[in-house]
């Protein structure tokens, strides 16, 4: 692992499709807490999920693979992604 991999960053990621009503946020928490992120899945009025997870990047990383990835409920058209240095720390991954 490199020094980058240790360094704390937060992750925004905006995901669009059926993601709402579907357990999706649920799910989400379930992954980051697993991966030992902290943050927030919240549903948009535009049917989108916004997910800020904030931790080591491998795992943030690793969450935003999961969010791409075959396994999530609902479905899963696309997910843009922001990156930025870590901010003030969240208290545990919550569903908003």
């Amino acid at each position: 692992m490199s020094a980058s991999d240790a360094d704390d960053v937060r992750l925004s990621a905006w995901v669009h499709g059926h993601v709402q009503g579907v357990g999706f946020r649920w799910w989400t928490r379930a992954r980051a807490l697993e991966l030992g992120l902290t943050g927030f899945a919240a549903n948009k009025p535009d049917g989108r999920v916004h997910v800020i997870a904030q931790g080591r990047r491998d795992a943030c990383e690793q969450l935003l693979d999961a969010l791409r990835g075959e396994a999530t409920p609902g479905r899963v058209d696309t997910v843009v992604e922001d990156w930025s240095s870590a901010g003030q720390p969240f208290d545990g991954f919550v569903e908003r």
